[in-house]
C-alpha cells in the first residue's frame, strides 16, 4: 500500500520529513491547501483587471528594473523570461536527494495561498516529486537574497519543458520526457514565475539534509567515543551527573549521561586507574559534544520555522486585499545558521581526531600505531593523518559564509545572506565528519583489543562484534582506504 502524504497547513518536522522521504510518500494536496491556492489566484487575477497600480514582478521588471513597466499582453512572457535568464547556474549537480527535498519544500511554501501560482503548476511539482523526476540543479549561482535564484531556476525550468531532468536513473532533456507523460509545457501566469524562483529551498533543502544526517553523526560521536575511553582506559569520573547539574548545559547533561549508560558495566571502566586525570579529548566529551549538541538544536529550530514558512516576493493576502512586496526571501535566518551548524560539526571532528591521535600514542600500555611488531608494520599510523587533513579543511570550511556580502542588480539587492555557499560548505563538513569519525572507530575497535581478556560494556561489546563482522583486526599492514569506506558503510547501516 502506498503511503500518502497530505500537503497541508499542519507544520512539517525534521521527523517528519525523514519519515516521508524514507518511505518513498507520494503527496497530495489537501482540501484546504487547494482553496487557498485558488483563492488566491483568483484574487491576483480580479486585482490586475481592475487596478492599474504596479507590482513587483507581477506586472513590473525585476530587482533594478523594478520601476518597468509591463504591458498585460507580455505579463506571461515576463515570467517564462524570469525563468530562462536565471537558470545560470554551474558547478557540480546538486545530490538528487537534496533536490527532492527541494521539491517538496517549494510545494510546501506555495500551498499557503500568498504566491499567487496557478493550482495546475503545484499539481506539475507534486507530480515530479511523485514520479521521482528530479530537475538538475546546479550547486552554484545563488548568493542567498532575493532567494535562491539561479537553483530554482534550474527547478522550475522543466515545467516550461527546458533543462533536464533525472527520471529512473538516467538523465533527460524535459522536452523529451514530457510528452512520455502526455504533459504540455506550462504557461506561466502572472507572478508565477517570480513564485517559483524566489523563495529559500535550496538552502533550506541542504539544511534539513544536513540536520537529519548530523542527528546520525551526533549519535555515532557519543557511542564512538564510548569505545574511545575505553580503549585508552580513561576514567568515568568526568561523566558524574553531579558535575553536569552544577553546569546545567542541555547538551552537556545529556553526553554525560548517554556516556555513563553505554558503558555502565564495562570491566575496563572499573579497574583502578593509575592516572589522576585524562586529556581534555576524553574528559571534556560532554561539554565539547554537548555544547555542538546544543547548537544543532537553535539551528533545528531556526530550520523548522523556515520550512513551514510563505518565502517568496511579493506576498498576496487575499482577505486583507494587500500585495506586499518585502523580503521574506532572504536567507539570512538560514545563512547564520549553516555556519553555526558547520562550526558546531567541525567541533565533533576536532574532537575526535584528538582521540584518534591518543590512541594510537603508545600510552597507556597500548603498542604504538595500534600494531605488533611497529617498523616492519605503519599499523594506525596514517589514517590519524587522513583525520587530520579533514579536521584542518574544516576549519578552513567553517570561515562563515554570512559575513559576506556582494552588491548585485545595480545596487537595488545591496546586502545578500551568502547562505547558499554555506549550505555547500556545510555539506563537506558533515562528509568530512563521517569520515573523521569512522577513522576514531577503526582505531578505538583496534585498541580495544589490546585490553582484551577485560571486556567493555554489552553495549560497547555488541557494537565491536557486529564491526568486526565488516572490518576484521589488523594484524599486519593492509590497504586501510578500503577499512574506512567498510567502516562508513557499516555506520550506514548499524542500528544500535
Amino acid at each position: 500500500m502506498v503511503s500518502t502524504h497530505l500537503i497541508s497547513s499542519d507544520k512539517l518536522t525534521l521527523e517528519k520529513i525523514q519519515e516521508i522521504i524514507s518511505g518513498d510518500y507520494k503527496l497530495q494536496l489537501s482540501d484546504e491547501s487547494r482553496d487557498k491556492i485558488i483563492a488566491c489566484r483568483n484574487y491576483l487575477d480580479n486585482k490586475l483587471k481592475s487596478n492599474d497600480e504596479l507590482f513587483y514582478g507581477i506586472n513590473t521588471g525585476f530587482g533594478s528594473l523594478c520601476n518597468v513597466k509591463i504591458s498585460a499582453d507580455q505579463i506571461e512572457l515576463l515570467q517564462e523570461n524570469l525563468v530562462k535568464s536565471h537558470a545560470c547556474g554551474v558547478g557540480a549537480e546538486v545530490p538528487q536527494e537534496i533536490v527532492k527535498l527541494m521539491l517538496l519544500l517549494k510545494i510546501q511554501s506555495l500551498s499557503y495561498g500568498n504566491s499567487g501560482v496557478d493550482l495546475t503548476t503545484v499539481w506539475r511539482l507534486i507530480d515530479f516529486f511523485n514520479l521521482g523526476i528530479y530537475p538538475v540543479v546546479y550547486e552554484q549561482g545563488s548568493l542567498g537574497a532575493s532567494g535562491d535564484l539561479a537553483p530554482l531556476a534550474h527547478l522550475s525550468l522543466p515545467l516550461l519543458g527546458l533543462g533536464e531532468v533525472y527520471y529512473e536513473g538516467k538523465k533527460f532533456s524535459s522536452s523529451e520526457l514530457l510528452p512520455h507523460f502526455k504533459w504540455q509545457p506550462l504557461k506561466l501566469k502572472s507572478k508565477e514565475g517570480l513564485a517559483l524562483l524566489n523563495g529559500t529551498q535550496f538552502m533550506s533543502a541542504y539544511a534539513v539534509h544536513l540536520l537529519l544526517q548530523t542527528k546520525r553523526l551526533s549519535h555515532w560521536a557519543d557511542l564512538i567515543s564510548c569505545v574511545s575511553i575505553d580503549a585508552f582506559d580513561s576514567k568515568l569520573e568526568p561523566f558524574n551527573s553531579l558535575l553536569h547539574i552544577a553546569r546545567p548545559h542541555n547538551g552537556q547533561i545529556q553526553t554525560a549521561k548517554n556516556i555513563l549508560s553505554w558503558l555502565s558495566g564495562s570491566e575496563i571502566a572499573s579497574q583502578k586507574k593509575e592516572q589522576v586525570q585524562d586529556p581534555y579529548s576524553f574528559r571534556c566529551i560532554p561539554q565539547v559534544h554537548g555544547a555542538s549538541k546544543d547548537a544543532i538544536a537553535h539551528v533545528e529550530s531556526v530550520v523548522t520555522t523556515e520550512i513551514n514558512s510563505v518565502t517568496d516576493n511579493p506576498n498576496i493576502f487575499p482577505e486583507e486585499d494587500m500585495i506586499l512586496s518585502g523580503g521574506n526571501f532572504h536567507g539570512q535566518p538560514l545563512a547564520l545558521s549553516l555556519d553555526f551548524l558547520a562550526i558546531a560539526l567541525s567541533e565533533f571532528g576536532s574532537i575526535s581526531e584528538r582521540r584518534t591521535y591518543q590512541l594510537i600514542s603508545g600510552l597507556r600500555n597500548l603498542p604504538a600505531f595500534l600494531v605488533s611488531n611497529p617498523g616492519l608494520n605503519s599499523g594506525m599510523m596514517i589514517p590519524q593523518y587522513t583525520a587530520a587533513s579533514l579536521v584542518s579543511q574544516n576549519k578552513q570550511l567553517c570561515t562563515p559564509s554570512s559575513v559576506d556580502s556582494i552588491v548585485s542588480s545595480n545596487g537595488q539587492e545591496d546586502h545578500v545572506s551568502m547562505g547558499a555557499n554555506g549550505a555547500t560548505k556545510c555539506y563537506r563538513v558533515v562528509n568530512n565528519l563521517e569520515n573523521i569519525l569512522a577513522i576514531e572507530l577503526l582505531n578505538a575497535a583496534q585498541a580495544l583489543e589490546f585490553r582484551k581478556p577485560k571486556k567493555s560494556s554489552n553495549k560497547i561489546e555488541l557494537l565491536i562484534a557486529e564491526y568486526r563482522k565488516t572490518v576484521s583486526f589488523n594484524t599486519s599492514d593492509r590497504v586501510l582506504h578500503d577499512d574506512i569506506v567498510k567502516t562508513v558503510e557499516f555506520m550506514n547501516l548499524y542500528h544500535d
